[in-house]
């Protein structure tokens, strides 16, 4: 992974210093045309695939879904400060956990917190529960399914 990623940059570098541009755009688009290029020749050699093409995307896509995600939260909370009903049921729940190392845990968790209207309170001493602390729990269920399979699931694509 470390050599394709040095190519990349090698080539965005190459990009960069022909064109004489050194705007962050011309970073930005040499990084962009030298994965593309480098994907479409390591694809053309090698059969399966490196870990470095699944990678990249991968954080591409979580960067898009937590940007979303934190969107959402801060509308959902500025609307509650705003209008006068109090539509929040705040509650504690218990996420049952697939992360595993206390790096992927500690990333979760501080995902969870960094997400406006929820917090991270504790992880069990066995290290398969989140406690989490939310201003709206309608359904736990749907709760706990959102983390898993929103957060949870994404990050731990990257982190394995």
């Amino acid at each position: 992974m470390e050599k394709q990623f040095l190519s990349n940059i090698l080539l965005m570098l190459i990009w960069v210093f022909l064109t004489g541009d050194f705007a962050f755009s011309s970073f930005a688009f040499g990084f962009i045309l030298s994965f593309f290029i480098l994907w479409i020749i390591s694809r053309k050699f090698k059969k399966r695939k490196t870990k470095y093409y699944r990678f990249l995307p991968r954080v591409i896509s979580f960067i898009f879904f937590f940007v979303w995600e934190l969107t959402k939260a801060n509308i959902q909370v500025a609307y509650e400060v705003s209008t006068p009903h109090y539509n929040m049921k705040p509650g504690i729940v218990k996420v049952p956990l697939d992360a595993k190392t206390n790096m992927e845990i500690t990333f979760l968790a501080n995902l969870i917190t960094l997400t406006p209207g929820t917090l991270s309170l504790d992880v069990s001493t066995d290290k398969k529960v989140l406690y989490v602390h939310t201003m709206y729990v309608n359904d736990k269920q749907e709760f706990i399914d959102d983390i898993k399979n929103g957060f949870e699931k994404r990050l731990l694509e990257i982190l394995r």
